[in-house]
């Protein structure tokens, strides 16, 4: 637990937040690639998975992902608590602190919640950035576990974006929202210096995947484009 009491109004705040979350979120229009190797690998037993997202994606990612449950790490001050109640809302667990310190309670937490079969969702970036940064936390759970990695990234066509270090994302009512799960990848690593090392390295395959994502996005309208302007659909041909 972590200690920090909310007052009522903020308990008001956080029930009234999360009915209008859902609410918006029911009007999204999501399209979701490559979730089926990441149940499939869940039902064959094969060991927890580590969603890995950016933090200023977390809102439709989440809500993407929303009855497949995971645990989530959230930071331990306020605003934290806040975050954590809402996601228990939306059925995920929290574990609270931050994995930017090796030997950090969170990142020990989460490394017996994985070893434990558990699917945990992370924001390498977060709490505080930089932007699409990522801490190594994540990588060490990989590598002390053997958890596959899963990038998690989504495309947006019509959003808020916050004056926030991290340009957090809330998608407008009936935007289009392109989700994917990309390629399960392991850290091979025989310490924490080694996967170290290997930070540019998934940058790079989150910026890759966002890529993908930018491309799956592009055909779906592209492909909405097309069926409106058919000409059996009253257009010129």
């Amino acid at each position: 637990m972590s200690g920090v009491t909310l007052d009522w109004r903020t308990r008001w705040s956080i029930r009234a937040g999360t009915l209008l979350l859902r609410t918006l979120a029911a009007t999204w229009r999501i399209s979701v690639h490559g979730r089926t190797p990441a149940r499939e690998r869940v039902a064959r037993g094969d060991g927890a998975i580590v969603l890995c997202l950016w933090h200023g994606q977390m809102l439709p990612l989440l809500c993407a992902h929303r009855g497949e449950p995971a645990t989530a790490l959230v930071s331990e001050h306020r605003d934290g608590e806040i975050i954590a109640q809402i996601l228990q809302t939306l059925g995920f667990s929290a574990a609270r602190g931050s994995t930017s310190r090796g030997g950090s309670r969170a990142l020990l937490e989460l490394v017996q919640l994985a070893r434990a079969g558990h699917d945990l969702a992370i924001t390498p970036d977060g709490p505080r950035g930089p932007r699409r940064k990522m801490a190594l936390g994540v990588l060490l759970i990989s590598q002390r576990t053997g958890a596959k990695i899963i990038p998690l990234v989504a495309q947006v066509d019509r959003a808020w974006r916050l004056r926030s270090w991290d340009a957090f994302e809330i998608p407008k009512p009936f935007a289009r929202v392109t989700v994917l799960y990309d390629t399960p990848v392991a850290v091979q690593a025989a310490s924490a210096r080694e996967a170290a090392e290997q930070l540019p390295q998934y940058e790079a395959i989150m910026e890759a995947a966002l890529a993908r994502c930018a491309e799956l996005h592009a055909e779906r309208a592209g492909v909405r484009e097309a069926h409106r302007t058919s000409p059996r659909h009253g257009a010129a041909p």
